[in-house]
């Protein structure tokens, strides 16, 4: 398995990582549990910090934490890497990111071993990556909750 370990980078003292608590949840396990048909005490939830990759298209999530919510892994996508390289990665069933007081529902890379946002959970959740304090804020145009466009 590939490494996305970034500890092995350099970080300018400007512009370092962005680093955020997240909340991944089966989006399976919380429909059944909406439909009476899961016990919510049986809702596969996991807490973790990711790291914020505004060079990643999609969430990435390491097989480790994927089996931990029980997840399915519903096909193969084809990855394409920094250094050019590309393979194919499994592609899971729907999982719910909580971040910053906001969520959205997509599907993840299995990949490395830690966490990736990527743009599209940045863009659904209409947040913005605040490079020199290292964070994640709100949308100024929108601080109360996202808007998307259509």
């Amino acid at each position: 398995m590939l490494s996305f370990n970034r500890s092995e980078r350099v970080v300018s003292e400007d512009i370092g990582e962005v680093r955020v608590q997240v909340k991944l949840i089966n989006a399976v396990d919380e429909e059944l549990v909406k439909r009476g048909l899961l016990n919510p005490n049986q809702l596969r939830v996991h807490q973790t910090q990711a790291l914020v990759d505004t060079g990643a298209v999609r969430t990435v999530l390491p097989m480790e934490i994927v089996e931990k919510l029980g997840l399915r892994i519903r096909g193969q996508q084809i990855a394409k890497y920094a250094d050019g390289r590309q393979e194919a990665v499994g592609l899971t069933g729907p999982v719910i990111i909580e971040i910053e007081g906001r969520e959205t529902t997509e599907s993840a890379l299995v990949a490395g071993d830690e966490v990736l946002i990527g743009q599209t959970v940045l863009e659904s959740s209409d947040l913005l990556v605040d490079c020199k304090n290292q964070r994640l804020i709100s949308n100024p145009e929108h601080p109360d909750y996202p808007v998307f466009r259509i």
